[in-house]
This record gives structure tokens, sequence and C-alpha cells, in this order.
């Protein structure tokens, strides 16, 4: 055998070897996931009573097991503005006149997913639970006084209640709640490039069981993930 046929002989082998090693890299699958968005919040009963709609931003990162089932672990922040009919009742019986007051959601999840996609277009069910945090802020101290009757918005403030009646002369500014509660939801995607980068749309219910007044949401983000 000639000199020129072994090098023939040697480059379709080696071209051959590259080719088997560069198709078994294009039909992996990343092990990792990662995902950002941005979106508003709608609430639901009874929080609904006292907050309004508002941003939210979600950012997370997982595990990839298979191609279809994934691990999710994500942070959630929601920005829920509180009507001013709930703090209508404090400013009267307090007489604090100009008073405002801020709310928001912190959130921190482990989610299972669920995933089918295509070429372009995907879809997934998402779900899991862990721990949420609200927390209501007043712009200033406001005292109960004597004989104030209990209503759902004091409490939602985190005013404790005896007997039907606002705890006596109890003054707080700010009030948290900490709590377990679970999520739900399904998302759409669309394949931006062959990297794996993807455009998402997702609608996610969540609920906590927080003090005095349970949270619950619907979630509608838009993002990007990879």
């Amino acid at each position: 055998m000639g000199l020129g046929t072994t090098l023939s002989t040697s480059v379709i082998i080696i071209g051959a070897a590259c080719t088997q090693v560069l198709c078994a890299q294009g039909s992996e699958f990343s092990k990792l996931n990662t995902n950002l968005g941005v979106g508003m919040t709608v609430p639901l009963n009874p929080v609904a009573q006292f907050v309004g709609s508002s941003v939210d931003v979600v950012v997370g990162a997982g595990y990839n097991m298979t191609r279809h089932s994934s691990f999710v672990g994500q942070f959630m922040w929601a920005g829920i503005p509180l009507n001013k009919d709930a703090l209508r009742p404090i400013v009267l019986l307090a007489n604090a006149h100009g008073l405002s007051a801020s709310s928001n959601l912190w959130a921190v999840n482990g989610n299972y997913r669920y995933s089918r996609e295509g070429r372009t277009f995907g879809a997934y069910w998402i779900g899991g639970g862990g721990v949420y945090y609200r927390r209501v802020s007043l712009s200033r101290n406001v005292v109960s006084g004597t004989e104030t009757v209990c209503t759902p918005t004091w409490q939602f403030f985190g005013y404790t209640c005896v007997n039907g009646n606002v705890t006596q002369d109890e003054t707080l500014i700010t009030a948290g709640s900490t709590a377990f509660g679970g999520n739900g939801g399904m998302g759409f995607t669309i394949r931006i490039n062959d990297e794996g980068y993807k455009f998402y749309v997702e609608s996610r219910y969540h609920y906590a069981p927080t003090k005095n007044v349970s949270t619950q949401l619907i979630a509608i983000t838009l993002g990007f993930a990879w």
C-alpha cells in the first residue's frame, strides 16, 4: 500500500471519527437550565380585597434530569400594591390622614417541570412548593386605640384581635408573615436559536396560607430560558 493510499485512508478514518463526535455532541443536551422573566401578578380573593395587580420578577436555575423532566429552583418578587380602600378604616379610626402603605411578596420555590418541545414551539407544565414571605409597611406608626372593632383590614395589617376588638393601644408600622405554600401552572416556549435559548410565556397559580389573610394570585410571566 502506497503512502498516498495510507494518508487517504487515515483522513477518511479521522473524518468519520470526527463526524461521529460532532453528531454525538449535537445530540447532547445541557444538564443546566436557567430562566429570567418579568410579568404581572393578579391577586385573587381574599387578598384581592386589599391589594391590586403589580409587576413580578422571576429568576431561576436548575437541573435537567432528562429531555422532558427538570428540577427548577426559583426566586420570585411581586410588589403587590395596597388598595386605597384597604387603608380607609385605619385612616378614619386612627385619624391618620396622609397615611400610606406598601406591600411586597417574596417566594423561594423548588419546582418540577415536564416539557415537550418541537423544533420551534414547545409547552411545559410546572409545579412545586416553597417559602412565601409577605410584608406590609405603613408610612408611620398607627395606634389601634380602644374598643376598635376588628375587621379583616386590621388583621391584614398585622393587628391582633381579642373578643371581636383590636388589641388596645397596639402600635404597628410593619408586619410580616411567612408560610409554606405551593404553585402550579403551564407555559409555552419559542426556540430562538440552536443553542437552546427560548422565549417563554407562562401562567402560574400561587397559594400560601399567610397569617390572617391567605395569599393567592396568578402570575403571568414573559421571559427567556436556556
